[in-house]
């Protein structure tokens, strides 16, 4: 008798081309988890680009798309969103629900079995996004969110960081398992042969990408040959005005490369031909593009606050630096593109352990395990 599993999240068209951690995390581990035969497995989401809802067939997957409704996040989490997924999830009748993101919210009040993965805090989040009334905004969510988190039973915690925000707001049941990448990323095979710094973050001001260029300019004044190829869309037009001025200001335009929104296949590309990845957020939970990098073999230079710590072994697999100070940035960076043994020794302990955190069969292993003892 096959169990059926809800699977509700953000999922894509474009599988090849997933928008933003959740949806690239899913795209890695469904098809993994589609691997367990005793699994019947409907994915069911909320799709911005069609207007009429569909079901896409699949050996083992059954995908629900759902056309989604106009308005904020918020009010999709809460009111018209959260009774489109309440419906859809009583009309299939699943033994099992496995809630993603925003997700967990409008799934909190069925009583079906479920297990919840936290991937971020939007109340975090919106304090650092440009707009009006980011503060009100900011506390609304953060009542939201973890008035979810009270009301669920099973969390699975993808960053030591996740535990530490749960701690004393929800008596959940709290599984640890890392996001899941792609098995391809660790077959690939490095061949950097000039000074690239590759980064895949959004143009917006939680990704802090200003403060990476400004690091850049340092290493370049100082005459180190330095490329920075950036990989993601505009989210915020204000802060991407303010970076394109800084670039122009500085002459920067043929070291700082735009690429826009790439597809997976594109990202293990530069990652293959990247001295290092660098990412100087002011707030993540366990970037896919550090355990992408790691996989790969490419030294990491990260900020040392929020969940980034827990993913780089500081001086082993890359540096921790400080997001606000770009000549300490610079520095890391610098250590590592002047240093090729210490660049070697550094990807050796990065493929390590990323292999036994991160590799998707090793996460489809423990989520199933979580389903298990979830059902049981």
């Amino acid at each position: 008798m096959q169990i059926k599993l809800a699977f509700v999240t953000q999922f894509p068209i474009e599988i090849g081309r997933p928008h933003g951690g959740v949806e690239a995390v899913s795209v890695n581990l469904v098809p993994a988890l589609a691997t367990y035969s005793e699994f019947d497995l409907h994915i069911i989401t909320l799709c911005p680009d069609t207007s009429v809802e569909s079901i896409e067939k699949l050996e083992n997957i059954t995908i629900h798309r759902i056309p989604k409704p106009s308005g904020s996040e918020l009010i999709n989490a809460l009111t018209t969103g959260k009774r489109l997924i309440e419906n859809k999830i009583k009309e299939i009748s699943p033994d099992l629900i496995h809630a993603h993101d925003t997700y967990g919210i409008m799934v909190k009040d069925l009583t079906i079995p479920k297990v919840f993965t936290i991937h971020g805090f939007i109340y975090g989040d919106t304090l650092l996004a440009n707009g009006k009334f980011k503060n009100i905004r900011s506390k609304i969510w953060e009542l939201i969110e973890k008035s979810s988190w009270r009301k669920q039973p099973n969390i699975i915690s993808i960053s030591p960081y996740v535990r530490e925000r749960l701690t004393g707001v929800s008596n959940a049941h709290i599984f640890d398992i890392d996001n899941p990448i792609s098995e391809h990323f660790f077959d690939l095979t490095r061949q950097s042969s000039k000074n690239i710094i590759f980064t895949s973050a959004v143009i917006a001001p939680r990704k802090n990408v200003i403060q990476l260029v400004k690091a850049v300019k340092i290493l370049i004044d100082k005459g180190l040959d330095v490329e920075l190829r950036v990989a993601g869309g505009i989210v915020d037009q204000d802060y991407a005005a303010q970076l394109m001025e800084f670039i122009a200001l500085n002459n920067l335009e043929q070291r700082v490369i735009l690429l826009g929104r790439i597809s997976t296949q594109e990202v293990q590309t530069e990652l293959c031909n990247a001295s290092l990845y660098a990412l100087v957020s002011l707030e993540e939970n366990s970037p896919m593009g550090i355990e992408e990098a790691m996989a790969v073999g490419v030294p990491v230079v990260t900020s040392n606050r929020c969940g980034m710590p827990y993913m780089v072994k500081h001086g082993e697999t890359g540096y921790l630096v400080n997001p606000f100070d770009e000549y300490n940035i610079a520095n890391k960076c610098e250590l590592i593109l002047n240093n090729p043994d210490l660049a070697n020794k550094m990807q050796l302990k990065a493929k390590q352990l990323s292999s036994e955190l991160y590799h998707v069969e090793k996460v489809a292993e423990r989520t199933i395990a979580v389903y298990y003892e979830v059902l049981a």
